[in-house]
């Protein structure tokens, strides 16, 4: 197994105030990536840093390879036509594919005589996506692709993303604020809460190595002592844990396994635990 993305000790200093800290990650060669957190957890620096838009304060980062990146705002300029738009995109990158970036638009049938300007925002997604993939990447590296898009055309995004990566070889590490977004989709999930990377993985691993336990309150004592809890909840008698790992139980309890959502969110709310793994396990 080889590394796309490795980041260690990795932080971002803007004046007096951290907007990443001690961060460290790896994300293996071949992976769709999620990078999920609230606003101001450092996403987007962390993104910027990543593609060499910023530099550095502590630590280092290194890709394998060449990285394209597509921010939040669809970098298209309006008075241009598609065309135009590919014609810059070709100027600009000693590596671009012509051929890949007409036959995509073609087969997404996205006139490239049409401005920007006139384009739907699913088509202006497209456009942008196909402008960072005609540079054939290695890392592709998107900031909230769906933002602003309606369902229908994050569902055409997402399966049109999908079908590149069975296509071709490129890791993808994309930001999102919505969970579902994610789901089928992405196969390795990056938290980053306050500045730090707080949760680095494989989906299926983490959501195997989870569980939510119900039971009675007065036995959640116990159960705390002998894993780790990452999120506790009690409504009168009944106390609801998520809990990493799968302790031995009384037969009070019922256990099922967790979802995604729950996961992040479980994690979010509690910016102390983490479920990070060595760089050894990443590498196999």
């Amino acid at each position: 197994m080889t590394i796309a993305l490795q980041a260690t000790g990795l932080g971002v200093r803007y004046r007096r105030m951290w907007a990443l800290r001690d961060c460290s990650l790896a994300i293996p060669s071949g992976r769709v990536a999620a990078l999920v957190g609230p606003n101001g957890a450092g996403k987007t620096t962390l993104l910027h840093t990543i593609v060499g838009l910023l530099e550095p304060s502590a630590g280092s980062i290194e890709v394998a390879g060449e990285a394209a990146f597509m921010a939040q705002d669809k970098p298209l300029y309006d008075a241009f036509t598609v065309a135009e738009m590919l014609t810059f995109g070709r100027r600009l990158n000693p590596g671009w594919d012509d051929a890949y970036a007409t036959g995509r638009l073609a087969d997404l049938g996205i006139p490239l005589d049409r401005k920007v300007t006139k384009l739907s925002g699913g088509q202006q997604a497209q456009v942008a996506l196909t402008v960072a993939l005609a540079k054939r990447p290695d890392l592709l590296v998107l900031d909230e692709p769906l933002a602003n898009l309606d369902p229908v055309a994050r569902h055409d995004v997402m399966r049109s993303l999908m079908a590149e990566v069975a296509d071709q070889p490129l890791t993808v590490l994309l930001s999102s604020h919505v969970v579902a977004d994610l789901h089928d989709t992405c196969d390795w999930l990056i938290v980053l809460n306050g500045g730090r990377v707080q949760v680095s993985g494989d989906i299926d691993d983490l959501l195997a190595e989870h569980l939510v336990l119900s039971g009675p309150a007065e036995l959640a004592d116990g159960v705390t002592a002998r894993t780790q809890v990452v999120e506790a909840s009690r409504t009168g008698r009944q106390a609801r844990l998520l809990v990493r790992g799968a302790p031995v139980l009384d037969p009070r309890w019922s256990a099922r396994p967790v979802n995604l959502e729950e996961l992040v969110m479980a994690y979010l709310r509690s910016p102390e635990a983490a479920a990070l793994p060595k760089l050894a396990e990443v590498r196999g």
